[in-house]
């Protein structure tokens, strides 16, 4: 499978289609700005279009990390561009010297399954994810906790 949609670290002038991508799909936008800095996005072919096709962030909190929003516009999903988004997600996660992994989801649970991620109970999330939007309200409790262990 062949990837369309090249795949770099997110930069501010990336913020408003991110935060359009993020809210089309459903997921809380909450904290998105604050950890830009660990966000990668997927441009169609030609980037000078500028256009965002996908996307994912981490939020980062000493060795463990919260991945979060990801997401692929409709037209561009089942050509690889989640893999590679995710995978330039755990290469970040490595570089900042994380052991842990882990994300909340309502609808992707079998997806990070592939990569390796474990539904654990919310209550074994670590204290230090608890500056995240995502734990604090934005997500809802309803959500699936997941861990990867890099």
């Amino acid at each position: 499978m062949t990837v369309s949609a090249p795949i770099r670290a997110a930069r501010v002038a990336d913020l408003a289609s991110i935060l359009q991508l993020v809210s089309e799909s459903g997921l809380p936008t909450a904290g998105i700005q604050d950890h830009l800095v660990n966000f990668f996005v997927a441009l169609t072919p030609a980037e000078s279009e500028g256009r965002v096709v996908g996307v994912v962030g981490l939020e980062h909190y000493g060795d463990v990390a919260l991945l979060r929003s990801i997401a692929v516009e409709p037209g561009t999903r089942s050509r690889g561009v989640g893999a590679c988004l995710m995978r330039a997600a755990l290469d970040r996660s490595r570089q900042l010297g994380c052991e842990t992994v882990y994300a909340l989801t309502e609808t992707a649970e079998e997806y990070l399954a592939r990569f390796g991620f474990l539904v654990v109970p919310r209550e074994s999330l670590p204290a230090a994810l608890g500056a995240s939007e995502e734990l604090r309200g934005a997500c809802p409790t309803s959500a699936t906790c997941l861990r990867l262990t890099l």
